[in-house]
């Protein structure tokens, strides 16, 4: 077995910055990611062993609406009761009056979010690329067709996050390779049958908990990937479909949607006149441009999640290529 490091080591006495109300786990300093209103910190889980990401919210940034920093909490710990496989893990939720910050811990996923991981390794296949997908319409249709239905809301390929090869643990094979037989050695030594890519779908603090009529009315969102509807402040949960389409879109181009525009006001514009971006109009598969293109379609024609998971673009895609064995 390969040796600890003496950064690992260092790690592991590293004092914490922060401890949970449980005192199960800690913070350090270091920031795995920050946006305007939240922080992600790495962070330990002392009774598991294991690191994960601690979310830290500013409630300072909603200090004059006290209904929606309570409504905030509410979501946020409804989140914690969320079980798939293509949702990120979110262990613990609570609010610190003290500091007042909204925190939540997560998992860690080994490889980052998705923009990066598809910047550091730009020869992908199309058939990847179909996988990840569908891994992601896979967590959409949970969330859509979760009771209360939850509309994510700021989906990009950021908050979309990658565990790199996951599959059967390997071997060491040490001194006592003789007692294995040539079948044996053969099967150890052979690639994982089920190696594979998993993504998840993380970011979910802001996501909107709707009722019955699967509608909301506020403006939140990453402005490139934002559907039209949402900036008119009435929507259902099909502005993640269109949000899916342009994660789609870097993904094949490994450019961010209206990467054209230099100010989020021409974003904006374009949006909310039915301007595509320029990136669609790159040389790709048809059937991708297709695809994406239904993602994109106006609310009412626009696919649901479990549609897209039963369109013919999923094909050469097997069920079993897609999710982890047991």
């Amino acid at each position: 077995m390969p040796e600890e490091n003496a950064n690992t080591t260092d790690r592991e006495t590293e004092a914490f910055a922060e401890v949970d109300p449980t005192g199960r786990f800690g913070r350090y300093n270091d920031l795995l990611g920050s946006g305007a209103v939240k922080k992600v910190y790495r962070a330990f889980d002392q009774e598991e062993g294991i690191e994960v990401a601690w979310n830290q919210v500013r409630l300072r940034n909603f200090s004059d609406d006290p209904v929606l920093i309570n409504r905030l909490l509410s979501e946020v710990k409804l989140l914690r009761t969320l079980k798939n496989k293509y949702i990120i893990v979110c262990y613990s939720v609570w609010k610190d009056d003290e500091r007042n910050t909204l925190n939540f811990i997560t998992e860690v996923c080994t490889s980052g979010n998705l923009r990066d991981y598809r910047k550091r390794h730009r020869h992908v296949s199309i058939k990847a690329l179909k996988k990840w997908s569908k891994q992601v319409l896979v967590g959409l249709e949970y969330l859509h067709t979760h009771e209360p239905c939850i509309i994510h809301r700021d989906l990009n390929c950021s908050n979309i996050f990658i565990n790199g090869n996951i599959g059967q643990s390997l071997v060491c094979l040490g001194s006592g390779v003789k007692h294995y037989s040539e079948e044996q050695i053969s099967e150890i030594m052979s690639p994982p049958k089920n190696l594979f890519n998993q993504v998840k779908i993380g970011d979910l603090g802001f996501a909107a908990i709707v009722g019955k009529s699967h509608a909301a009315h506020s403006i939140l969102g990453t402005p490139e990937y934002m559907a039209p509807e949402l900036y008119e402040e009435d929507y259902t949960e099909m502005v993640d479909i269109y949000s899916f389409g342009m994660c789609l879109l870097e993904m094949v181009t490994m450019e961010i949607p209206y990467s054209e525009c230099d100010s989020v006001a021409k974003i904006y514009k374009k949006v909310t006149t039915g301007v595509k971006p320029q990136a669609l109009n790159k040389e790709m598969d048809p059937e991708v441009k297709a695809f994406i293109e239904k993602c994109l379609a106006q609310p009412r024609a626009r696919p649901s999640a479990s549609d897209l998971l039963k369109d013919p673009f999923f094909s050469e895609v097997s069920d079993e290529e897609t999710e982890p064995t047991g």
